[in-house]
Order: C-alpha cells, then structure tokens, then sequence
C-alpha cells in the first residue's frame, strides 16, 4: 500500500468513528432534553398538587372551626376554684 493509500484509509476511519460519536452524542442530548422536560412537568404536577391540597386543607380547617361547638368558661365560685 501506498502512502495515499493509507492516509485516505485512516481518514474514511476517522471520519466513521467521527460520524459514529456525533450520532451519540445526538441521541444523548436528545434523551437529556426529554429528561429535562419531564422533570419539569413533573415538579409543575407536584406544585399544583400541593397548592391544591394546602387549598382543601385550609377550607377544612375553617369549616371544622367554624362547626366545632363553642364552649363557655366557667365562672369562679365565691372560693376561688372553678366550677
């Protein structure tokens, strides 16, 4: 084999292994870009969940303050200790 030979023959190599890593690294950020996204929807998901559950905890909260029976102190006796 001649020189020419050779050097075209290591840059067809080199050009495929070039080729060949440039797919990769495509599909990986593609992949991370999918990742990236889901993580997103899925901390967007979880914050409207909870503001939603802070929301109904709230309302139940005030329902069960505003229907829980009120009671009334006692007065003291002439002695001093309650009644």
């Amino acid at each position: 084999m001649d020189n020419r030979t050779i050097s075209a023959s290591r840059d067809l190599n080199r050009r495929s292994a070039q080729s060949y890593f440039q797919q990769a690294d495509t599909r990986t950020n593609l992949v991370r870009d999918i990742v990236d996204e889901e993580r997103k929807a899925a901390t967007a998901k979880t914050a409207k969940l909870r503001s939603l559950r802070l929301a109904k905890e709230e309302e139940d909260r005030r329902k069960n303050a505003d229907d829980r029976p009120h009671v009334q102190k006692t007065t003291d006796t002439k002695d001093g200790s309650a009644a």
